[in-house]
């Protein structure tokens, strides 16, 4: 059986496909400190979703408020994956973040990618590192649910990331990958 390590996985839902077709999925979430796990050998693909809180472009206005811990704890949980890949040696990896200040440490992404490219119609322009099999697009046209009441700034946006209202689950519902991507993803990296 395929090993598939999910690392940083909030939702689990970028695995979910692998999980669906049998591969033995492993979850390193937000209660296991990827920073101290040991090698895990065999491991066929690794996922990694590092949390994008200090690190992502749409929180660029309080990255001032924050300081510089926050940055180099950011950059600790993805230090910590990028080990996992190098000792563990995948046949696939990828790591994905937002547009953000992440690119000034691991270089350009692999590729760019908006969720409307992979058949869910907003957008949330997002990075890939890795070395991983493009997946194939299946485009639609992004649209918004309701735009009563946003300005016409938003409007240009089509995106429901722009339209959840402040909540304590907010972060997590933000970081559901897109169903289409992970889908195509899957396709492409078996």
């Amino acid at each position: 059986m395929k090993t598939i390590l999910h690392l940083c996985s909030d939702t689990g839902s970028d695995s979910k496909p692998y999980k669906d077709a049998g591969y033995c999925v492993v979850l390193i979430g937000e209660k296991e400190d990827v920073r101290k796990l040991k090698p895990i050998p065999n491991v066929y693909g690794i996922i990694a979703n590092p949390p994008c809180t200090h690190l992502a472009g749409s929180g660029a206005r309080w990255w001032k408020e924050k300081g510089e811990q926050a940055l180099y704890d950011g950059l600790a949980l993805v230090d910590a994956c990028c080990r996992q890949i190098l000792f563990s040696r995948p046949k696939f990896w990828m790591l994905e973040n937002p547009v953000g200040r992440l690119t000034n440490y691991l270089g350009p992404p692999r590729m760019y990618y908006q969720p409307w490219e992979y058949g869910d119609p907003y957008t949330k322009k997002t990075c890939l590192w890795g070395n991983f099999n493009i997946p194939k697009k299946n485009p639609c046209k992004p649209t918004v649910d309701s735009l009563a009441g946003h300005s016409k700034v938003e409007r240009c946006f089509p995106s429901k990331m722009h339209l959840l209202p402040p909540s304590a689950n907010r972060q997590k519902l933000r970081s559901i990958a897109p169903f289409g991507f992970v889908e195509a993803f899957y396709e492409a990296n078996k």
